[in-house]
């Protein structure tokens, strides 16, 4: 008797009236949002604008989708375009199918276009991004478990995910969870791409770079455990070969990146705000107001001109009396 496993949900859409809410589509959106928002605040810690990934998101993201997609349909032509199969498929992304290399390269398509506009660098938004890119992927694998998707061979281990659906020719039982095993992979990408990236400054691209090296490790690894349908060279499945000359191109961008220009950008954006001058630190450790003190320091050296002004007109008149003292003296001894 089977004590524990991951049950799979019993449908993968949710109808409001005439309107479908799917959990793959959920997933997506989630993820975006989570994506963007982490990116905008190391976007601003880096010192660019509040809203400047949002903006920019607005054109990666929609060449993503349309890349994840074209990667997918191209590496599984045989799903839409054999015998049998209907080639209208192909555009019914809300029934899963994305591919991350194609999101990638036709996302960065995008966000280049945004930067160009913007007048910023694409690579030092990307490192702003970069962990951000792996919560939305960790996120986004859920979706598969919504849709009964992308699983591994079958398991008796209690954490085993349990395919209850006979679609496309699917048999129920239990199997490696494939896609949580991934999307806490993601979630540790991310960590480790934050903690790369306060240790040693990444910059130009280079904390992107990581993500990408350090994702391909975890996606080799997954490539091995699954079952689904894929094509293979070599042995290999195809996306394990990708994997393979993806971290090889990234380590490589790291390494030669290094050396022709080390460090961090110092301005990520033209123009954007210095927000690190609005507060000071008093002696005593307290935070004041640069404005305000130095409108304190004004109207103090105004005073203190005041009060040096007002003793030297005393002394010039103590002086002018003691003159016409000692010549009113002067007279009378004359007199006398």
């Amino acid at each position: 008797m089977e004590l524990a496993y991951i049950p799979s949900p019993s449908r993968g859409v949710l109808h409001l009236g005439p309107i479908p809410l799917r959990g793959y589509a959920f997933c997506i959106i989630i993820g975006v949002f989570v994506a963007v928002w982490l990116g905008n605040r190391r976007w601003v810690a880096r010192g660019g604008r509040p809203g400047t990934v949002a903006d920019i998101a607005v054109w990666a993201v929609p060449f993503g989708l349309v890349g994840g997609r074209l990667y997918h349909v191209i590496t599984d032509y045989q799903l839409y375009f054999s015998d049998g199969q209907d080639w209208v498929d192909a555009f019914k992304i809300w029934e899963g199918g994305l591919g991350i290399w194609g999101a990638i390269a036709l996302g960065a398509v995008g966000a280049w276009i945004g930067c160009r506009r913007r007048g910023i660098p694409l690579p030092a938004w990307a490192d702003a991004l970069a962990p951000g890119i792996a919560l939305a992927q960790a996120i986004g694998r859920w979706g598969n478990w919504f849709n009964q998707e992308l699983y591994g061979r079958e398991t008796d281990l209690p954490w085993a995910l349990h395919i209850t659906s006979v679609t496309d020719g699917r048999e129920p039982g239990y199997y490696h969870p494939t896609f949580l095993y991934e999307s806490l992979w993601c979630i540790g990408v991310a960590v480790l791409v934050i903690w790369a990236d306060r240790r040693f400054k990444l910059g130009h691209g280079r904390a992107f770079a990581l993500y990408v090296a350090a994702y391909c490790v975890g996606r080799f690894w997954i490539e091995y455990m699954r079952v689904d349908e894929a094509h293979h060279f070599l042995g290999l499945r195809l996306n394990g070969w990708t994997s393979i000359v993806v971290f090889v191109l990234a380590v490589l961008y790291i390494v030669l990146s290094a050396r022709r220009r080390p460090g961090r950008e110092e301005v990520v954006e033209p123009n954007a705000p210095d927000d690190t001058d609005e507060a000071a630190t008093d002696e005593d450790g307290t935070a004041v107001d640069l404005d305000k003190k130095s409108e304190d320091d004004t109207e103090s050296a105004g005073s203190a001109e005041e009060k040096a002004k007002s003793k030297e007109e005393d002394k010039t008149e103590d002086k002018a009396e003691d003159e016409a003292e000692v010549k009113g003296e002067a007279e009378s001894a004359k007199k006398a």
